[in-house]
C-alpha cells in the first residue's frame, strides 16, 4: 500500500474478525468525506429511465445539503390509494436520489457507498442477447436480465464485527481499515483524512457484505497471529530489539500489501469513471470473475494526475463463489455474442452442460422452455451407451 501513500499498522483481533488499520503518511487535505444519514427509503435513478426503491442508510458527501425533494409511501410493503373518505394511509417521506453519484455543486459530490459498485455488478451485460439466437426466450430478447437481483448482508449481521468496531482502538493518523473475517479479506475501506475515518468508522456495520463473509463470521473461529515472531537470538541490545520489531512490522505490512494487490488491484478486471470533480475522479470497478480465487467489486476516488495520483477513497465488496460464477458466465456469454455453442467451447463443456449451468446459476428463464426441457431430459438419460 506504500504506492497509495498508506502504511499498514499492527492488526487487532476479536474472535474471527481481524481489523488491519491503514494510516497515511500525509493526509489528503483537499478532499474530505462526510456522512449524510437517511431515515427513510430512497428512490434511486440509475439512468436509462430505470429506478429502484431501497433503504440506504447513508451517503458519502462533502458539505452536501438536502435538496428538499420528497414523496410519500406507506410503511411496510404496500402502496395503497386513499380510502372513500379521502384519507391516505400512514406514510413516511421518500428521498429522491437522482443518481447514485451526483454533483450537487461545483465542488460537491454525493454518492451512495457500495451501491455504486453493486449497481455496476447488477448491470453486467444487463441487456441480454444482442442477436436473437433461437435458443433464447422472447423475454430474454425483449427485457434482458430484468429483473436482476443479488443477496447481501449488512455489517451488523456479520457476527463479531460490531463488537470489534466498538472495542478496537483507532490509531492516530488512521485513514482506513482492512476487514478480515476468518482470515478472508472481506472489505477494504480508505478515506482521505483521519478526521473522516473517525467520523465514518462506525458506518462499517451499515455496509454490505457478501454471503461468504457472513458464513465465515458464523463459524466463530478464532484467528491466529500471522506475524513473524521476533528472533530472540538476534537481540543483544535495545537497538537490536528495535531492529527486530521493525523487521516484524515490515513483514506484516508486506503480507497485507500483497493480499490487497493480488485480490483487489491486480484482478485483471475493468474500471469505469463515474464522475469527475476538479482533479478527483470517482471510479467503480469489476474483477475478471475468475472462479476459485477472491474477487472484489468496489469503488475508488483518486486525486492528482500522472505519477502524482493518490488513492483518496476505496471501498470494496467481496463476491461469493456463486456470484463469481454468475459474473463469469455472463462475461463469457457476452464475449461469444451469446452463442451457446461458442460459449460452451470457451468454457470447455458441451452445450447441454452449459444450459444446465445457466439454470443452476438462476438464468434458466433466459432460455426457451423447450430448450431447457430437452437438455434436462438428456441429462436424466445420461450418456448414451454403444
Amino acid at each position: 500500500m506504500r504506492e497509495a501513500g498508506l502504511v499498514t499498522l499492527p492488526a487487532q483481533v476479536w474472535n474471527s474478525i481481524r481489523l488491519v488499520p491503514l494510516a497515511r503518511e500525509e493526509p489528503i487535505e483537499g478532499l474530505r468525506l462526510d456522512r449524510r444519514a437517511y431515515d427513510e427509503p430512497s428512490i434511486v435513478d440509475v439512468g436509462d429511465r430505470t429506478h429502484y426503491i431501497s433503504y440506504i442508510p447513508h451517503a458519502f458527501v462533502a458539505r452536501w445539503e438536502s435538496d428538499g425533494d420528497t414523496a410519500t409511501a406507506s410503511y411496510g410493503t404496500r402502496l395503497l390509494a386513499r380510502d372513500d373518505k379521502g384519507t391516505a394511509p400512514p406514510g413516511l417521506p421518500i428521498r429522491v436520489r437522482r443518481r447514485m453519484a451526483r454533483r450537487v455543486a461545483a465542488d460537491r459530490l454525493r454518492f451512495l457507498p457500495l451501491h455504486l459498485a453493486v449497481e455496476g455488478y447488477l448491470a453486467l451485460h444487463f441487456g441480454g442477447p444482442e442477436i436473437a439466437w433461437e435458443e433464447w426466450s422472447r423475454r430474454a430478447i425483449a427485457s434482458g436480465l430484468s429483473p436482476r437481483e443479488e443477496g447481501a448482508y449488512t455489517g451488523a449481521q456479520v457476527p463479531g464485527l460490531a463488537d470489534a468496531l466498538r472495542i478496537f482502538e483507532i490509531h492516530p493518523g488512521q485513514c482506513g481499515v482492512l476487514v478480515y473475517v476468518a482470515d478472508a479479506l472481506a472489505s477494504a475501506f480508505v478515506v482521505p483524512h483521519p478526521d473522516d475515518y473517525r467520523a465514518l468508522h462506525a458506518t462499517l456495520v451499515e455496509d454490505l457484505f457478501g454471503e461468504l463473509v457472513h458464513q465465515y463470521g458464523r463459524l466463530w473461529l478464532p484467528v491466529r497471529d500471522l506475524a513473524e515472531p521476533i528472533d530472540e537470538t538476534a537481540v543483544r541490545t535495545p537497538a537490536d530489539l528495535r531492529a527486530e520489531a521493525e523487521r516484524r512490522m515490515r513483514g506484516w505490512a508486506d503480507f497485507h500489501d500483497r493480499v490487497m494487490a493480488e485480490e483487489v488491484f491486480e484482478g485483471g478486471g475493468r474500471a469505469e469513471e463515474v464522475q469527475r470533480m476538479r482533479d478527483a475522479r470517482l471510479y467503480r470497478f469489476l474483477p475478471a470473475f475468475t472462479p476459485g480465487r477472491p474477487n472484489h467489486i468496489g469503488e475508488q476516488i483518486t486525486v492528482g494526475e500522472g505519477e502524482g495520483t493518490r488513492l483518496a477513497y476505496l471501498k470494496t465488496f467481496r463476491l461469493s463463489e456463486s456470484q463469481i460464477r454468475r459474473g463469469h458466465l455472463l462475461s463469457t456469454l457476452a464475449a461469444n455474442e451469446w452463442r451457446l455453442d461458442h460459449t460452451a467451447a470457451a468454457l470447455g463443456v458441451d452445450q447441454g452442460a452449459l444450459v444446465l449451468r445457466l439454470q443452476r446459476a438462476g438464468f434458466g428463464y433466459l432460455l426457451r422452455q423447450d430448450v431447457l426441457d430437452h437438455y434436462r431430459a438428456a441429462a436424466r438419460r445420461g450418456p448414451r451407451s454403444r
